[in-house]
């Protein structure tokens, strides 16, 4: 007998919201919103966003970073996760799309800057200006750092997520690191990219962090996210 059920997965995610998940007029309205403002769909998927921000509330966290806010629907997640104990930082290079996130973000309920300050600037141009207000003691350390921008920049923003961190305990989260590994040939059949950055081997190398690879199925086909935890 075959094991093979992929071509369940629809169905399976389908399932999952139905019941673990349910309706949520400001996550709706944050897709397809979106959506209608020209946005790319590259979203995380329900069932993504709920497993994110259940490890927000498993690790306690009270400041979470978040690299890539799109239209701010990952975002939302961290922020119900968070209401009443912590505060999102959210870094966005394209205006248009931190218009549409702040605008998301409003309708699903999120106190802006309160609850979710979305700061507007490329990821290596805010981060060094973060990292001085944490060394001044003018904003705290991070306990949850998601990774979710472009990919040619994702190990330096690794390299911010723990120099930013608390430390010990702190997680970070890269999306989308089993897609990248096979389209640029560090695994998998494709030609090799010599100037892709194998950031799950790098991972592997630094002493700093412990990390796995998950792979993931669902909506959003074949895919998987890297997990590091500070020593």
């Amino acid at each position: 007998m075959s094991n093979d059920h992929t071509g369940n997965i629809n169905l399976v995610d389908s399932y999952i919201k139905k019941h673990l998940i349910g309706e949520d007029e400001g996550l709706e309205n944050a897709y397809t919103n979106s959506i209608k403002q020209g946005l790319p769909i590259i979203a995380v998927s329900a069932a993504q966003g709920k497993f994110a921000s259940l490890l927000t509330t498993i690790g306690s966290a009270r400041n979470v970073l978040e690299i890539g806010t799109l239209g701010g629907y990952s975002t939302i997640w961290f922020a119900k996760a968070l209401k009443g104990r912590g505060r999102v930082t959210s870094i966005e290079a394209a205006p248009h799309h931190r218009d549409v996130a702040i605008d998301n973000l409003r309708t699903a309920g999120v106190q802006v800057p309160e609850e979710v300050d979305v700061l507007l600037g490329a990821g290596l141009d805010v981060l060094p200006k973060l990292a001085v207000e944490i060394e001044r003691g003018a904003r705290e350390p991070f306990d949850f750092v998601f990774i979710d921008a472009d990919w040619p920049n994702q190990w330096n923003y690794f390299e911010f997520g723990v120099k930013l961190s608390k430390g010990t305990g702190a997680v970070i989260y890269i999306d989308n690191v089993v897609q990248n590994m096979l389209e640029s040939g560090i695994v998998g059949e494709n030609e090799r990219d010599e100037e892709a950055i194998d950031v799950v081997a790098k991972a592997g190398a630094d002493d700093r962090v412990d990390a796995v690879v998950m792979q993931t199925v669902g909506s959003k086909s074949h895919d998987g996210f890297l997990l590091a935890v500070v020593k």
